[in-house]
């Protein structure tokens, strides 16, 4: 199988579409890809909302969380005044620029994670939560067969690397708080829902980090392992430590002040967005949106390198076992292994933990380690992509995307 260099597009190339913004030009934003070694794409492609949810989607009205909120955290800081999208031509704009560049796309779904939470009124988001938890899978399922429908109709469909039902589905609005393992009956339907149309099509779900000892939970259908090795460490000191995604826990405002933020932040309380939907629609805390919106990123980046020596070697420890646990499963099943995203974990759009010097050894020691179990695919970094600032170190990514494609 032709290995497949992945930058992360998320639905980022259908909310930052305006003058000036990074998806504003898609032949210019393949191309800047391709030059960096870049061959596929994995993307939101939103096919609930195209394909299932009855709302008309020719003139897409897409904004930020409101105001300045979320406007200097990750994937967030959507400008308001984007232009209408029309949702199926937008669609068919990624597949036909990605032909012409000789590109292959990843065809996912964040609709139940917090794509709905970039539209300017909730009715996404409504009609996503009318669906029954047990009958989401379904549903998704048949949306992206729609969706494969269109692109074959268009003939388009060999773009397609394979289909994930959705991103992440343990952390996702997907079920009623089921474990791992008790998810699996339900992805399995789905998957096997989505075979019934197009039994050529690749299709699968993946799961955020690697879930050693609850592998037994993953679909025996799948076509494709999909995982995203997010390991922390360090930046799991920092999220357990200022209760970052623990709302029953108090937020540590004094401290947060004296070691995270910058000079006039709010308090927590007084930092939301104006509309109360838009936080149901998005998995990511209130509060650490907040911290991520007003950290200072020298002192966010400094708490981390601090404290980074004490967690380095058990870093790089849960990378390898992820890695090869993710493998070995791969391998039970004889599907390919793909690593959509990865490797440290969510950090504030300015800060550069990641994109430094640190980051860059962890990136580099991840592809490697991609390559050497064999996997079909794999991510430089998460933050590898035209929204993010990393996108500027065109030398590491065309390193590691060489290093991965030509041991093959």
């Amino acid at each position: 199988m032709t290995p497949m260099t992945i930058t992360l597009w998320d639905f980022t190339w259908y909310t930052r579409t305006g003058e000036g913004q990074p998806f504003h030009d898609l032949d210019e934003a393949f191309r800047q890809a391709v030059a960096r070694g870049y061959d596929t794409v994995r993307v939101c492609a939103m096919p609930f909302l195209l394909f299932r949810s009855g709302l008309d989607t020719s003139a897409l009205r897409l904004s930020g969380l409101g105001g300045g909120y979320g406007q200097r955290t990750r994937w967030y800081d959507v400008p308001d005044d984007q232009p209408p999208v029309d949702g199926h031509a937008r669609l068919l704009e990624l597949f036909r620029a990605a032909d012409r560049h000789g590109c292959r796309v990843i065809v996912s779904s964040w609709e139940y994670q917090q794509s709905p939470s970039f539209s300017v009124d909730d009715r996404w988001h409504r009609a996503l939560q009318a669906v029954p938890p047990a009958e989401r899978t379904v549903a998704l399922a048949d949306a992206h067969a729609d969706l494969i429908d269109l692109l074959k109709t268009s003939s388009l469909d060999h773009t397609v690397a394979f289909v994930e039902l959705h991103n992440e589905v343990q952390y996702s609005g997907l079920h009623h708080g089921e474990g791992i393992v008790g998810l699996r009956p339900s992805m399995e339907r789905g998957i096997d829902r989505f075979k019934r149309r197009h039994p050529s099509v690749p299709v699968t779900v993946n799961y955020a980090r690697v879930p050693a000892g609850e592998m037994r939970g993953m679909p025996r259908n799948a076509d494709v392992a999909v995982f995203h090795p997010y390991v922390y460490g360090v930046l799991d000191q920092l999220v357990t430590e200022f209760a970052l995604r623990d709302p029953a826990r108090p937020y540590p405002q004094e401290r947060a002040f004296a070691e995270l933020l910058r000079d006039g932040a709010p308090r927590l309380e007084d930092w939301r967005p104006p509309a109360s939907w838009k936080t149901e629609a998005t998995v990511v805390a209130h509060r650490e949106i907040y911290t991520h919106d007003w950290c200072d990123p020298l002192k966010w980046d400094k708490w981390l390198y601090d404290r980074y020596g004490e967690h380095r070697r058990a870093m790089r420890q849960t990378l390898d076992t992820w890695i090869d646990v993710a493998a070995d499963h791969a391998a039970s099943l004889d599907i390919p292994l793909v690593f959509g995203e990865g490797w440290v974990g969510y950090t504030p759009l300015h800060a550069s933990f990641e994109e430094g010097p640190v980051g860059a050894e962890i990136c580099e020691h991840a592809v490697r380690r991609s390559r050497a179990v064999g996997a079909w695919g794999t991510v430089v970094c998460s933050n590898a992509a035209p929204h993010h600032p990393m996108w500027a170190d065109v030398a590491l990514q065309r390193r590691l995307n060489d290093e991965f494609r030509e041991s093959r």
